[in-house]
């Protein structure tokens, strides 16, 4: 390990002061060398990473590393909350090394990371801030990355993407890549985690600090007050920038007994509301925020948590929401809730009631799927679907839910026949958008709508259907290869499209054209005339292109009369390039030797150009070479 530190600090800056580091010198030289030292890390600091160690000795040379790798002006502001697990040695290692990028503060511990954060950020010098706990870490490319998104857009926060392990990650916000994102038109606000690139002169002027009276939510605080005075928020969605690791031996904060405490919860998370509540005036936006508090903070304690409390507990769960309802709920924010929030609010009254929908929505759906196969151009898919472990079962509904895996479209939803023990549904491609979507089996019960993934457990005689083109569309209905549930692509964005393109004839015509004529075969259904785009031409050696337009014939047909006279010398290989829907497909072009005409020679000035079209040994595919002679290699050719 001391020899990786080492390599690591030779690429780090010349050395400063390691503050707060016993056994490590400070530098030597005058005061006024050493403000002005100072001062010039201070403007040149791009980044301050701010972590507080408490006792993550197991975890620190990986967050460490993952910091010190970033190719950002940086610095590491550590915060040794009280460890006694070996962590301030490893620090002081680390510091040592590291002069100049990685400082250590001392700060008694008194409970959570408020504290040791806010102390940090009184010691940030960079333009930016980013909170990392010591037990998680970063993407290599993380901070270059949103530094670069947050320069380019004068970003006040920077989200980005989250990959948790061994523990949940907010999603609803990492859909795509956003360089403004409207807090009142996306789902940013669903994070208020504070592992994020935020402006420190936009902390500094609002006096954005942690509640240092909180163990739990303490983050929530600091990051709705940021929110609330962001100009610019931006997301970065396309690159894992923070890892979320789940502690192995259960000692995180909120890994404790207690951490998660229903009544606590919501007597914590009345500041926050109320200070949201100070910066945004009454309207769509506040209830907008508002709809993320009652959803995520308040509604969520009537779920698993109120199942497993004792009956006084619960009693106190539905008074503690329904304050919140009387001060917080308005009509805007009602309508923004799903339909099980709704009835909940109906229901704070009725702690039976309550418990019911708890138990409706702890249930699972358990589904098979009995029939898959396309008819008239619809996908038919037949099962059964259930909700397991609910007693009373009740009546059920059951429809086919198709859900788009990257976010930006609505739900498609099939109405079905028949009940859950048996369903029938035909889904009509027209309303699926180019992209991947997911099958659930969606089964509601008293007005609660539980979803399940479709297809894990399939009778033995269920085969991934054959793909289907659909108005110059391909529709590829497969088993995803981690649990081999049903996804739908449509376009062809992450199955291969199979296809064929034959050719049946070939001649030479004026212009030194080479009329193509062949067939194509892509799935069930004709070709129309909107995916066959271009015949390309790939120079094998410098991988140079020149397309020709293809022009679709009925049946499948097509043909194309390519100027080969254009093509340089070289190897050429004959692809068919089309776009059903999604990125483009190319498909080399098969054909038998004699379909394929003679070579041709012609002489352009005092140039002599030989095309040969051939087809390949052991694929029988179309290629062409191409030769060029000058009069100086055909004058050397005739005295030989």
């Amino acid at each position: 390990m001391a020899g990786l530190i080492s390599r690591m600090a030779r690429q780090s800056r010349p050395p400063e002061a390691a503050e707060g580091v016993p056994g490590v010198p400070a530098p030597r030289g005058a005061h006024a060398v050493e403000e002005a030292a100072e001062s010039a890390v201070e403007m040149s600091v791009d980044v301050t990473v701010i972590v507080p160690v408490r006792d993550c000795r197991a975890y620190l040379d990986r967050c460490l590393t993952s910091i010190l790798v970033q190719r950002v002006s940086k610095e590491i502001v550590v915060v040794d909350d009280g460890s006694t697990d070996g962590s301030s040695e490893l620090l002081a290692l680390y510091a040592g090394y590291h002069r100049g990028v990685v400082k250590v503060l001392r700060h008694e511990h008194r409970g959570g990371a408020g504290g040791p954060r806010n102390l940090g950020l009184a010691h940030a010098r960079g333009r930016y801030v980013f909170f990392c706990d010591a037990d998680d870490y970063l993407g290599p490319e993380a901070l270059e990355r949103m530094l670069a998104m947050a320069d380019r857009n004068c970003a006040d926060i920077v989200l980005g993407r989250v990959v948790g392990h061994g523990r949940r990650a907010p999603e609803s916000m990492f859909h795509r890549s956003v360089d403004r994102a409207d807090l009142g038109d996306s789902a940013v606000y669903n994070s208020l985690s504070c592992f994020k690139l935020f402006r420190r002169a936009m902390l500094t002027k609002h006096r954005i600090l942690f509640d240092e009276d909180l163990v739990v939510g303490e983050d929530i605080v600091f990051t709705t007050h940021a929110y609330c005075h962001a100009g610019v928020i931006s997301v970065m969605a396309d690159y894992d920038c923070y890892h979320l690791v789940s502690r192995s031996d259960g000692t995180s904060i909120m890994q404790q007994p207690g951490s998660r405490d229903p009544v606590a919860w919501l007597r914590m998370i009345k500041g926050p509301i109320a200070l949201m509540a100070r910066h945004i005036r009454p309207g769509p936006l506040r209830d907008h925020l508002l709809r993320r508090h009652f959803r995520l903070d308040a509604l969520a304690q009537l779920g698993r948590p109120f199942l497993v409390a004792e009956e006084v507990e619960r009693k106190q769960i539905a008074e503690e929401v329904a304050g919140l309802c009387d001060e917080w709920l308005t009509e805007g924010v009602r309508k923004r809730l799903p339909s099980i929030d709704r009835q909940r609010l109906d229901s704070l009254a009725d702690i039976d009631r309550l418990v019911r929908l708890a138990q409706i929505e702890a249930a699972s759906v358990r589904s098979r799927l009995t029939g898959l196969s396309w008819h008239n151009g619809r996908l038919s898919v037949t099962g059964t679907a259930i909700l397991e472990g609910l007693d009373p079962a009740g009546e059920c509904e059951i429809a086919l839910v198709l859900r788009p895996r990257r976010g930006g479209h609505q739900d498609v939803v099939a109405q079905v026949a028949g009940g859950p023990r048996g369903f029938a549904a035909a889904l009509d491609p027209a309303g699926l958008a180019s992209g991947v979507w997911d099958a659930y089996a969606a089964v509601t019960c008293e007005g609660v709508t539980r979803l399940g993934r479709l297809g894990a457990d399939r009778d033995d005689r269920v085969a991934r259907p054959a793909p289907c083109v659909v108005d110059d569309v391909v529709l590829l209905p497969y088993f995803t290869r981690t649990h081999g549930n049903l996804s739908v692509d449509v376009g062809g964005h992450v199955v291969a499209v199979p296809g064929r393109v034959r050719l049946r004839a070939t001649r030479w015509a004026f212009g030194h054209r080479l009329v193509l004529d062949g067939e194509i075969k892509v799935g069930d259904g004709e070709l129309g005339t909107g995916g066959l785009r271009h015949l390309v031409w790939r120079e094998r050696t410098t991988g140079q292109e020149h397309k020709e337009p293809v022009v679709m014939l009925p049946g499948n047909q097509f043909a194309v009369r390519p100027v080969v006279g254009r093509l340089g010398p070289g190897t050429w290989d004959a692809y068919v390039e089309m776009r059903l829907g999604g990125p483009p497909v190319r498909f080399r072009i098969e054909a038998e030797p004699q379909v394929v005409t003679a070579a041709k020679s012609w002489w352009r000035g005092p140039v002599r150009r030989t095309v040969r079209p051939y087809v390949t040994n052991g694929k029988g595919r179309l290629s062409a070479t191409v030769k060029i002679m000058k009069p100086g290699t055909a004058f050397r050719r005739m005295i030989r």
